[in-house]
């Protein structure tokens, strides 16, 4: 069966158009406005949470200390690598931030992997050693070698199986 037409106006939908929209004036059904910022406050600029990239005559130093300190750790079997970080650490942390913090991780690296290779070279005796030394050897002139590297290209370096002994 088929419904007859219905007459205009009586209640067809599209007869009436739908009322208009009206915000809320009570503040009910929404959130009121963040509040302003405090007074003096900015933005953070690009690059926020990273240090400024150091001077030239400091990544002199950051890159002599962590190539020489390589050589050192080469050469002595890594017994020695420390002996540059700490001159840096004491010659130019004062001065430069930038070099006393890296400075102070190749210090930090280096004294540990020093004192684990003295440790192999006394558990030479029950043949353990015969592998720790030549493992602390190599990851104490790779490593440094590799942040070396890294400060030629201006970028900071992290040393891996390190703990902070010097701050």
């Amino acid at each position: 069966m088929i419904e007859p037409p219905r007459p205009s106006g009586d209640g067809n939908p599209g007869d009436f158009p739908p009322p208009p929209y009206i915000p809320p004036t009570s503040g009910a059904g929404g959130y009121p406005p963040p509040p302003p910022p405090p007074p003096g406050y900015q933005q953070p600029g690009y690059g926020y949470g990273y240090p400024p990239p150091p001077a030239a005559d400091d990544r002199s130093w950051i890159q002599l200390t962590h190539f020489i300190s390589a050589l050192l750790a080469f050469l002595t079997g890594s017994t020695l690598g420390w002996v540059m970080p700490l001159i840096a650490f004491l010659s130019r942390g004062s001065q430069s931030p930038a070099v006393r913090a890296e400075a102070a991780q190749a210090l930090n690296f280096q004294i540990l992997w020093s004192i684990i290779t003295v440790l192999g070279y006394f558990l030479m005796c029950v043949l353990v050693g015969f592998v720790i030394v030549p493992v602390a050897w190599l990851i104490a002139w790779i490593v440094p070698l590799i942040a070396g590297f890294k400060a030629t290209g201006n970028q900071p370096f992290r040393y891996p199986l390190n703990i902070s002994i010097i701050k």
